[in-house]
């Protein structure tokens, strides 16, 4: 008797194992890919492909450190804003005693989260542009506003970062229990006391969390910013595509492999944060 769960226990990975052999293939091989990519010359140069540091180091001098740094600035920008405007937000469709108003809050921010690309661009050129509705109806352009700026980009972002914040920290606002805040309030606490010292830090981890999501989330997005910003806010992903289609110099192939090496740390760095975070968030919310 006692040898069957031990059976069952050896043969359990077995079922995970159609999933890791998915994710060696799919993340696995591209990444070995890049990284031997970056610290080697291309094939078509003299002497053939050599291992070397030189596009790495190309990769954090000169524009490609720019754009890098460009892309954590808009990043960190956004992914605070996401948080600040987010919150609030999910709050009110947690305390919310309409069903269907939190249903349909909660419907919509999944889809406005996985909107963006060209799209969401050209929705925003056609509200926001030089030409845009609302710019002629609002005389913005007269006030110095343009759509195709660091700003404007900003709020491109905003668009479907913020539902995204709504969709991680809802669960978390949920898991705060009603006695916490009626204790709170029967030892003679104000609601700013109850959020400061009791839900602010317990929801900490889950905000945390959720602006590592969003700062992830917006320093991969390229379709959006391609469209409607191109190279006038210099961004990593954008670097990458010129270098791999020759738009600045041709042969720069290696180059853009060692930016996306590049991005692959800083993704790798956030993971390594929000992993733990998330852990630790649903320990406090069980």
């Amino acid at each position: 008797m006692p040898t069957a769960p031990r059976r069952r226990r050896s043969t359990g990975w077995l079922a995970v194992l159609p999933l890791l052999l998915f994710t060696a293939v799919a993340f696995g091989l591209p990444a070995f890919a890049i990284a031997a990519g970056a610290f080697t010359t291309s094939g078509d140069a003299p002497g053939g492909s050599l291992w070397t540091t030189e596009n790495v180091s190309l990769s954090m001098h000169g524009a490609y450190l720019t754009a890098l740094l460009g892309s954590v600035k808009l990043s960190a920008l956004t992914a605070l804003l996401g948080v600040v405007l987010g919150l609030p937000l999910a709050h009110a469709v947690a305390t919310s005693r309409f069903r269907a108003l939190r249903e349909a809050v909660l419907s919509a921010s999944g889809v406005l989260a996985n909107f963006g690309g060209v799209p969401l661009a050209f929705a925003f050129v056609a509200t926001l542009g030089n030409a845009g509705e609302l710019t002629r109806r609002l005389s913005l352009t007269d006030h110095g506003w343009s759509l195709y700026t660091f700003s404007g980009l900003t709020l491109v972002y905003l668009y479907f970062l913020v539902p995204l914040m709504v969709l991680t920290v809802t669960p978390a606002l949920d898991g705060l229990r009603a006695q916490w805040r009626e204790a709170a309030r029967n030892s003679g606490a104000t609601a700013w006391q109850y959020w400061l010292h009791v839900g602010l830090p317990i929801l900490a981890p889950s905000l945390l969390g959720g602006a590592v999501l969003l700062f992830g989330s917006a320093f991969a997005a390229y379709a959006t910013a391609a469209a409607m910003v191109g190279s006038s806010v210099p961004l990593i992903t954008l670097q990458i595509a010129d270098a791999l289609s020759g738009n600045v110099l041709v042969g720069q192939g290696n180059v853009a492999l060692a930016l996306s090496l590049d991005m692959i740390v800083v993704a790798g760095a956030v993971m390594a944060l929000y992993i733990p975070l998330q852990r630790r968030s649903a320990r406090w919310l069980r």
